[in-house]
């Protein structure tokens, strides 16, 4: 998943040697002290490469906020618009701004829906972000001791919006928290969600990845 410019570039190329790899392009709302129009041009044509399947991250952090809250609105909105113009799915940040961030979805979101990645709202704020036509994702944070309200989220998404993520490096689940986030440890994560869902993992690996392959318009591998 692209912060930047250049990581949307480097996305793009590293998923060109692997078939069943896709990328996103965008800029992070750490990273968007630079973002003008020419940024969303340059997103605009990156974009346009057959693999990429979303456009993001983005969104609003107003816990580090490492830029003004204006200007990561503004980031926000037009990646918002060139998701709806090109009709593809957002990836959505949020942190310390969940009203805010709803806020403009509901103003900006296009037809192709997205997802709220890493998603740490509480049960009740779930509806309204489903209503809004989004994917909610759960990373490790869902195994972590003290995320009881993270697992009541968990079990409250509706199965056909429901994903599960590594966001590696970051996150990495208990009991490995610590070490350097990777792909195989999103089994200890399924394997709480499911748990608090009261589903098999395989049903789990079965929705979530139907899911992810609908909104991002992935075709089975073999």
């Amino acid at each position: 998943m692209a912060t930047d410019l250049g990581t949307s570039e480097r996305a793009i190329a590293i998923c060109r040697n692997f078939a069943g790899w896709y990328p996103t392009v965008g800029v992070h709302p750490h990273d968007c002290g630079g973002f003008h129009a020419a940024t969303v041009q340059a997103l605009r044509d990156l974009a346009g490469d057959a693999n990429v399947r979303a456009i993001g991250e983005t969104g609003l952090d107003f816990y580090r906020e490492h830029q003004p809250r204006a200007l990561q609105e503004r980031a926000f909105r037009a990646h918002c618009r060139l998701a709806a113009e090109l009709e593809l799915p957002l990836v959505v940040h949020q942190r310390d701004s969940l009203d805010e961030v709803e806020r403009v979805l509901a103003q900006e979101l296009g037809p192709a829906g997205g997802v709220m990645h890493s998603f740490t709202g509480p049960p009740e704020s779930v509806g309204r972000f489903v209503d809004l036509g989004l994917h909610l994702s759960i990373s490790g944070i869902v195994t972590f001791r003290r995320a009881d309200q993270m697992r009541e989220t968990a079990a409250a998404v509706p199965a056909e919006r429901l994903l599960i993520e590594t966001d590696a490096p970051y996150l990495a689940p208990t009991p490995l928290r610590g070490r350097r986030n990777e792909p195989a440890y999103l089994a200890h994560t399924a394997a709480v969600v499911a748990a608090v869902r009261n589903v098999s993992v395989s049903s789990l690996h079965a929705f979530t990845t139907r899911n992810a392959r609908k909104l991002f318009r992935c075709a089975p591998t073999s």
